[in-house]
């Protein structure tokens, strides 16, 4: 029996970006709140103070910041008819784990989605025609508009004080820039990375041919930053040790440098570290959340009450705490009904390694940080005509150069031995001179009838509950995108004067194993009918008013850029919802 605790006005089921902005938002509104995050406290000074030597088999090889397989784990497969196992290893991905989540580990590629990708299917349908769509893809409208978030895009970035050279400000497209995003409402708050010889030789091979390069937005700041809650963050060393690793300089935005410095002073709010949501409780007409049930360190059971419950834990976890509690329709492939588990998706990750003459080329590649580069974005959405292609979607593309740590960057031509003397001779000669891509080719990834979430029908975890068992595959139109887009990414990297080019675009079937991103999405996804989507436009549970679900998972689908930006935004656009609305007038903000 879980021992009743005092109730809160709020609890907030992960404490990492979205927790922490809607933590932030609420506390600021006069609400009392409590974040109940599973994984420990993560503090900058303590943990990753500028003196630490980042420890690249510690961090990138066994997965420091990750949450491990035997806390929990989930079963994979890649067609209904077959029969999933567990994951006894990360690999496609890496479920975050502890304050800050995500935004620990990140690389800090901070993009804003195009305004065409929140209005996806009406958007292809009226260009191409219904008949162009794959009949199983199910991709939809989200409900929400670029305009209506470009706001709350603005403030993350200025949140995070993130660098870059905007290319659209209030519709004038402006030089070096990216002119194919939507108009901002001002230029970001500082201005881009200085860009490393790799990058610069990239965005003049692509302007020669034709291309308009620009400098990938980044949360690895360029000079020192205050932001507007007094926050102050320093500018980036380029030691390459972002991506799976703590910032230690203050230079990477994360909830540690920009928002939980504000949030812990509030006496209107609380933490719990180290403790595990089991279930979100309701009321007997289902239709209420009374609080939730979680389980901290010792193994005690605790019940924390609460008028409002948010649910902002990463993707997986909030569809399987759906599942477990009950909340939504599970979706059924089968019949192509419900909700919850449905369009799951991923992303369409390639890269091309280039080879260059070492007597002529030195690229240092480890002078790097985790979102410096140049990108083009020609080929992303629907900036291009698709018709003569046969696919949908695309991808931003680019020269990041995002780190050259000695164990993971060691590539060498295909033909070289993969161990011994002649693989060691290679490597010397090679570190320096090869191109070695962190960005690549960033593709969307589709949703389909039969990639989904839901609940193993065998295996559980060490509370008894079912895993949650991913069905994912590749579909034929990814695979032609990735193809097409790699084989343009290789025609810049060829331009650039690469000696030797070798490809690598996504193969089916979906590789559980091979590390691609961390950037899960879908499964809890918002719309505008309650029976296809399980949230509405801000994010509300259509069947229990008083749950919000924030983060990825909120995606009908993956456009071709890193979600974090737009995860953040949305909190902001739910929390104004919950200020301005919910709060005054209890209840549904959307007729079902």
């Amino acid at each position: 029996m879980a021992r009743r605790l005092p109730a809160k006005d709020a609890v907030i089921i992960g404490l990492g970006w979205t927790g922490s902005i809607l933590a932030h938002e609420l506390t600021d509104a006069g609400l009392d709140v409590v974040a109940i995050e599973r994984g420990p406290w993560r503090d900058t000074a303590t943990e990753y103070p500028p003196n630490y030597v980042q420890d690249e088999l510690r961090y990138r090889i066994r997965h420091e910041l990750f949450l491990r397989p035997e806390q929990t784990t989930l079963t994979f497969r890649n067609k209904m008819n077959q029969t999933a196992l567990p994951m006894r290893s990360w690999g496609a991905f890496m479920p975050p784990n502890g304050v800050g989540g995500g935004g620990v580990h990140w690389n800090a590629e901070t993009w804003r989605f195009m305004p065409s990708d929140f209005v996806l299917r009406s958007h292809l349908v009226q260009r191409y025609g219904e008949k162009f769509l794959p009949p199983d893809m199910t991709i939809q409208d989200w409900g929400v508009t670029y305009d209506e978030l470009e706001p709350h895009y603005d403030r993350f970035e200025y949140l995070c004080g993130t660098s870059g050279t905007a290319g659209n400000v209030q519709g004038e497209i402006r030089e070096g820039g990216n002119p194919f995003e939507g108009p901002r409402s001002r230029p970001y708050p500082t201005p881009a990375q200085k860009q490393p010889f790799s990058a610069t030789l990239f965005a003049k091979a692509a302007r020669e041919r034709g291309y308009k390069p620009f400098p990938q937005p980044s949360g690895n700041l360029s000079e020192a930053y205050t932001n507007p809650l007094g926050v102050r963050m320093g500018p980036c060393s380029y030691c390459g040790f972002c991506e799976w690793f703590g910032c230690g300089n203050y230079s990477k935005a994360s909830p540690q440098t920009t928002l939980l410095p504000v949030l812990v002073r509030k006496a209107n709010f609380e933490g719990r570290d180290n403790c595990e949501v089991v279930r979100i409780l309701l009321d007997a007409s289902g239709k209420r959340a009374t609080g939730v049930v979680y389980v901290d360190s010792s193994g005690e059971e605790w019940e924390q009450p609460a008028e409002l419950v948010i649910l902002s834990a990463y993707t997986l976890f909030n569809v399987q705490l759906l599942l477990l509690s009950g909340i939504g329709k599970p979706y059924d492939p089968d019949k192509n009904e419900g909700v919850i588990g449905r369009n799951f998706t991923h992303q369409t990750v390639s890269t091309v390694n280039g080879f260059f003459d070492p007597k002529k080329y030195i690229f240092n590649p480890f002078i790097s940080s985790g979102s410096i580069g140049m990108c083009i974005d020609e080929f992303n959405g629907d900036n291009f005509d698709h018709g003569p292609h046969g696919f949908v979607g695309g991808g931003y593309m680019g020269q990041v150069q995002t780190n050259g740590r000695p164990i993971a960057a060691t590539i060498v031509p295909p033909d070289v031995p993969a161990w011994g003397a002649k693989w060691k001779q290679s490597v010397r000669e090679s570190y320096l001179s090869t191109v070695i891509p962190g960005t690549g080719v960033h593709g969307s990834f589709y949703s389909y009838r039969d990639n989904y979430l839901d609940l193993d029908p065998t295996y559980k975890d060490r509370f008894g509950r079912p895993l949650l068992r991913l069905t994912l595959d590749l579909h034929e139109n990814e695979l032609k995108m990735s193809e097409f887009l790699t084989d343009r990414f290789a025609e810049i990297i060829q331009q650039m004067g690469a000696t030797q080019v070798v490809k690598h675009p996504r193969k089916g079937p979906y590789d559980g194993t091979e590390y691609q991103t961390t950037h899960l999405n879908g499964g809890a996804i918002m719309g505008t009918d309650p029976t296809t989507s399980a949230v509405n436009r801000y994010s509300q549970s259509w069947d229990v008013p008083n749950l919000f679900v924030t983060g990825a998972s909120n995606y009908p689908q993956n456009a071709g850029y890193n979600p974090t930006g737009t995860l953040a935004a949305l909190a902001f656009w739910s929390a104004k919802a919950i200020r301005e609305q919910y709060l005054k007038s209890p209840g549904a903000l959307v007729d079902a």
